[in-house]
């Protein structure tokens, strides 16, 4: 009798990418001379499930063998970084099952941090485990906290749990052990469940997960991924290493557009044929951080940030020659936190389109700039002060902006025309530049009417330098972010989002005089 044929879901077409043509690195372990995974495939279509192309080369490389049948990356493991919605649950849950019913008695652990985790991915897994086509495989599913298992007619066992609670420890013999949400994975807890698969002779480990936030404990993911990044580097010079893990990362480049479904199916090689244009808005709905998005929903490492930054795209795409006539004019003034760096910028809004240019940028202690800065806004163009003509001054920085604010309303700065920005104001500021930026370089594209622009020319190169090097740094624990730019200056970029702010946001003064089209 013929083996039934897989399910029209499972279908692949000819156009899905491999996984050389997905991954953004990866790095496979020295002395492979066959896999394990023809077996595991053979099986997978008893199961009725048929793995798409990139699927059938993580699975060959995962059980790559060197000679005399050890897994080649049987000592430093498997590591895979991905993003959310890709379906990592079911690909590695398959190879899994698959493994388990070729071998008797195998035992595994399938752990993740949070209980949470753990729970969800043991229902995903009992709903295949009843599968028509698997269920005769499985001899029971249990439930409860602490003794969750699938069970299979030969012996084999699948057993979940949430390392937060102290899962894995002690349980011999174990021949498989998935660290799921590896992205906080502490070296103790590693070292509490490595011993578990140190008494079977031919042990598989795989670590997945996302790629870590700032705060989570992460020190294994991060050693490992630059141990790997490192011998691909090497490799690339020409170096023969030996190497013993598999690393596999999935994931789009920082400055991609977010909104470009190439670059989501970049970051997802399921999407858009097996994860739906509406699953990526709903967890897009629910990652409001960018930077939660940008490791989340599309795979890109912190690390990546310290090269160019979310804007370094997107800011090309707004240079013009000649700003708006007339419209609402604001200030920004950003110090940095050493008290080092100053920037001026300037907004005008005419419409509906914003357009941004940066008035000087000093480097040196700001105590200097200060009374220059006063005199500057005190100064008078055309008989009047250019106070009037902005809807707002927003300053940042507490090396700088109290002091400034004391000498502008000694100029006769009203009080109502200063802002000092407080932290949420100011994380809306940052995170209103970028979303703008992104927005209008999508009409770009289109060759729309830009509703964001900045001044092109020598006189911006600063300015230019900072929107492409700034990155999104993290400030509060529940996501908030701030421009941070480690081997530059913020300042600039800040400075014209402050002032992007204030001519979002504040009222248009009715003592200033239309025409000029210019901010200074």
């Amino acid at each position: 009798m013929p083996s039934p044929s897989p399910t029209k879901t499972s279908t692949p077409t000819n156009s899905e990418p491999k996984l050389s043509d997905v991954a953004k690195h990866l790095v496979v372990p020295s002395g492979i001379k066959t896999t394990g995974y023809p077996a595991v495939e053979a099986q997978c279509r008893k199961m009725g499930v048929e793995h798409d192309p990139w699927q059938k080369g993580l699975g060959r490389a995962i059980l790559a063998k060197r000679e005399g049948g050890l897994y080649a990356a049987g000592i430093g493991g498997v590591l895979i970084s991905i993003c959310r919605q890709v379906g990592k649950t079911f690909t590695i849950g398959t190879i899994i099952f698959a493994l388990c019913i070729l071998f008797p008695r195998i035992k595994v652990l399938w752990t993740a941090h949070h209980s949470a985790t753990s729970d969800e991915t043991f229902e995903t897994l009992s709903a295949l485990a009843k599968r028509r086509r698997i269920a005769p495989y499985i001899r029971q599913v249990r439930g409860g906290n602490g003794k969750q298992r699938i069970v299979f007619t030969n012996g084999s066992r699948i057993m979940f749990g949430a390392r937060e609670h102290g899962f894995g420890r002690g349980i011999p013999g174990v021949s498989i052990v998935v660290f799921d949400e590896c992205q906080i994975l502490k070296a103790k807890a590693l070292s509490d469940m490595i011993p578990a698969a140190n008494t079977v002779k031919n042990p598989l480990i795989i670590y997945m997960g996302t790629p870590p936030k700032p705060d989570d404990p992460a020190e294994v993911f991060k050693a490992r991924r630059k141990k790997a990044l490192d011998v691909k580097k090497r490799r690339a010079a020409g170096e023969v290493v030996d190497f013993d893990t598999l690393w596999v990362e999935v994931g789009a480049n920082q400055g991609d557009d977010v909104e470009d479904r190439k670059v989501l199916a970049k970051a997802n090689p399921s999407f858009p044929h097996r994860t739906p244009w509406e699953a990526i808005l709903r967890l897009r709905e629910n990652l409001t951080d960018p930077a939660d998005w940008s490791r989340e929903g599309l795979g890109i490492w912190d690390e990546e940030l310290d090269g160019d930054g979310p804007l370094s795209k997107s800011w090309p795409m707004l240079a013009v020659d000649a700003p708006p006539i007339d419209g609402a004019r604001a200030f920004g003034v950003a110090f940095s936190a050493d008290g080092m760096k100053v920037s001026l910028g300037g907004c005008i809004v005419e419409g509906e389109r914003a357009h941004v240019e940066l008035i000087d940028a000093r480097q040196g202690p700001v105590d200097a700039a200060l009374q220059p800065l006063a005199d500057w806004f005190a100064q008078k163009v055309d008989g009047m002060p250019r106070w009037k003509r902005a809807s707002a001054i927003v300053l940042s920085g507490r090396a700088g902006a109290l002091v400034l604010e004391r000498l502008l309303i000694e100029r006769k700065v009203p009080r109502r025309r200063i802002v000092v920005a407080s932290s949420p104001q100011y994380f809306e500021a940052c995170g209103m530049l970028l979303e703008q930026s992104t927005a209008a370089a999508r009409e770009a594209k289109l060759d729309g009417q830009l509703s964001l622009t900045h001044l092109a020319g020598e006189g911006q190169a600063q300015l230019d330098e900072s929107a492409k090097k700034s990155i999104q740094e993290k400030r509060t624990r529940d996501g908030a972010w701030g421009w941070a730019s480690p081997a530059g200056d913020e300042t600039p970029v800040e400075a014209v989002s402050l002032a992007l702010y204030g001519a979002r946001t504040g009222k248009k003064p009715r003592d200033a005089r239309e025409g000029g089209g210019v901010i200074l």
